[in-house]
């Protein structure tokens, strides 16, 4: 999604001058921190939500509870042995967290951030950055999730990211356009 990002960023400047794509960029990095300051400040009942989708889950693994880890165990053994090697690859669970991954940041303000940055930076220094910063997200995600969510709010991740995104705005607005 990085590479993508970056390459439709390469291309915009094609497209427009230079200096619009790096105004278009400040204007982005400004409006993307408003938005997130705003849902900071906004936050209408996402911990609501998390609590539901949590407590759905949990019904859902106790109605499960009666089967046997080992029956289990056996059944995916035996759907393992039932797929071709490339089915083995790519089993349900790397399909869906690649395409819950591809599809929830296709258009996101991290993926057009990427692309105004592209537009107007090192594209080389954006797709490491963008990768390497998606990595430990995940990363994080992926290790800690839960306990990570019940320790850090989204008013402060969304503060956060508010205030990250506005100090790219300045950044950006005070630095010259190359022509």
């Amino acid at each position: 999604m990085t590479i993508l990002s970056v390459l439709v960023g390469l291309a915009a400047p094609n497209l427009l001058s230079r200096k619009w794509s790096h105004h278009i960029t400040t204007l982005l990095f400004f409006g993307f921190g408003l938005w997130s300051l705003w849902d900071a400040f906004k936050e209408d009942g996402d911990d609501d939500e998390f609590a539901e989708v949590e407590a759905k889950l949990d019904a859902d693994l106790k109605a499960n509870a009666g089967a046997t880890k080992k029956s289990s165990k056996d059944d995916d053994d035996l759907k393992k042995q039932k797929r071709s090697f490339l089915l083995q690859f790519f089993s349900p669970i790397f399909l869906k967290a690649f395409s819950i991954t591809f599809f929830g940041e296709w258009g996101d303000k991290s993926q057009l951030a990427t692309i105004g940055l592209a537009a107007d930076e090192n594209p080389l220094g954006v797709v490491l950055g963008g990768i390497l910063g998606q990595a430990l997200c995940t990363t994080a995600a992926v290790l800690g999730g839960k306990s990570l969510a019940s320790q850090i709010s989204e008013k402060i991740v969304a503060l956060s990211g508010g205030v990250l995104f506005i100090v790219f705005g300045i950044q950006s607005f005070l630095s010259t356009v190359e022509a």
